[in-house]
């Protein structure tokens, strides 16, 4: 496969399980190395770099300044065993914050726009709920203003009422910041809400690709139908 994403663009990926959504994914965020291909991402200091050749510091480096990643399960994303406001900023720290005072106001001006109470501050993550925990991990990975990120099922698992929350702060988030943004899902009212583009893959492939109203009110190949259709249980 091969496909562009653009600046503010958000592009969703949908699929059953096991069509490749999500080690898609984990290949384009250097999470897995892939055989063969590349992945050109145009850094701000030198340009088009092909992310694939880059040195693990570099990837990391990257993955800390201009990607985020959100997972499906926030706990992979957070650090539970450090308060709310330690796994903010310890995102701010990774890229030179030293100031802990203008850490901490950083810390919680994004518990207030993931909508956490500031008096949540110094609880550590497990005391949260699921859908808490979620914005906690979002708010950590937005904080050093990321030009892309990584979602992996970022409604997975919660209650639909939580799911309708976290689905405005995001689609918030993502218009307010200018973000670009990849997000897989087997949830189609996610990508409808959230996506401008839509590609639909199957064993590995992509079957169809487009505006994402066109490919969920229009779908032309067979098995996309059967997505839209709710025939297949994914």
């Amino acid at each position: 496969m091969s496909f562009d994403l653009y600046p503010g663009e958000v592009m969703g990926i949908v699929g059953e399980s096991g069509s490749g959504k999500s080690k898609l994914l984990k290949l384009l965020a250097g999470h897995l190395e892939p055989d063969l291909g590349e992945v050109l991402f145009d850094t701000r200091a030198e340009g088009l770099r092909d992310t694939v050749t880059m040195s693990e510091p570099e990837r990391r480096m990257l993955a800390r300044t201009d990607w985020a990643f959100v997972h499906q399960n926030p706990r992979d994303g957070l650090r539970m065993s450090v308060t709310a406001g330690g796994n903010v900023g310890e995102r701010l720290m990774a890229v030179g914050a030293r100031h802990y005072g203008r850490i901490r106001e950083e810390a919680v001006d994004w518990l207030g726009r993931v909508e956490i109470d500031e008096s949540r501050i110094d609880d550590r993550p497990s005391a949260f709920s699921g859908g808490m925990q979620q914005r906690l991990q979002i708010a950590r990975n937005l904080v050093t203003a990321p030009r892309l990120v990584f979602m992996d099922e970022p409604t997975g698992g919660l209650d639909v009422s939580v799911q309708a929350r976290l689905l405005d702060l995001l689609r918030g988030l993502v218009r307010d910041m200018g973000l670009s943004a990849i997000v897989v899902t087997h949830d189609l009212a996610v990508v409808r809400l959230l996506a401008h583009r839509l590609m639909v893959m199957k064993d590995g492939r992509v079957v169809e690709a487009g505006l994402t109203d066109q490919v969920l009110d229009d779908p032309q190949h067979g098995y996309t139908q059967l997505l839209v259709s709710s025939v297949l249980q994914v």
